[in-house]
């Protein structure tokens, strides 16, 4: 294998790595929001066993892929200036997407979806998605590319190739456990 299959490999594996991590943070964030903000209790929030919602991995490699770029351009002067904005923005609208297409594949596959309380909101759109939450997505995703992803690319720098490797399988077996148990078995 060469140098650029194995420099592939790992990206991969990091993306994977992120992905997983920004589940978790997602999942975190749910449960924290139900439990100490708005005072509804514990549930589980994701879809599956674990404490993961897929959907945040999904919505944070989405970011990377639609604004890498723009974060990683430095050397237009105006550009600096307006990038939060933008990147605000741009998080605002892929996360909203991405939300109304969970709901129709949720609903499809389940009969229903996590967040039918946007009904409450002033403004939202079939009760799957809503302004307030939207904002806040831009703000999460604004605060996920300037500060979390830089934190976690340092992380992820740190261990070896090897490591690196060791980390994602169990990560991945890990999950296929819990696709098994929540789909099959349960």
């Amino acid at each position: 294998m060469g140098l650029t299959e194995i420099k592939q490999k790992q990206t991969v594996q990091k993306l994977f790595l992120c992905f997983m991590m920004y589940a978790v943070l997602g999942w975190c964030y749910e449960v924290i929001l139900e439990t100490f903000i708005y005072r509804w209790g514990f549930t589980n929030r994701g879809v599956l066993f674990g404490p993961y919602c897929p959907v945040y991995g999904v919505g944070a490699l989405a970011f990377l892929g639609c604004f890498g770029w723009l974060m990683r351009k430095k050397d237009v002067r105006w550009l600096n200036i307006v990038k939060p904005v933008l990147i605000f923005l741009g998080c605002m609208a892929v996360a909203t997407l991405i939300e109304l297409a969970a709901s129709y594949i949720l609903e499809a596959f389940t009969g229903a979806w996590p967040w039918q309380t946007y009904a409450r909101y002033k403004y939202n759109f079939q009760a799957r998605i809503a302004l307030s939450t939207s904002l806040r997505f831009g703000l999460g995703g604004t605060v996920f590319m300037y500060l979390v992803q830089p934190f976690f690319d340092w992380v992820l720098s740190k261990p070896s190739r090897k490591a690196i490797n060791v980390i994602a399988v169990t990560v991945l077996v890990i999950v296929i456990a819990d696709c098994v148990y929540t789909f099959i078995i349960k």
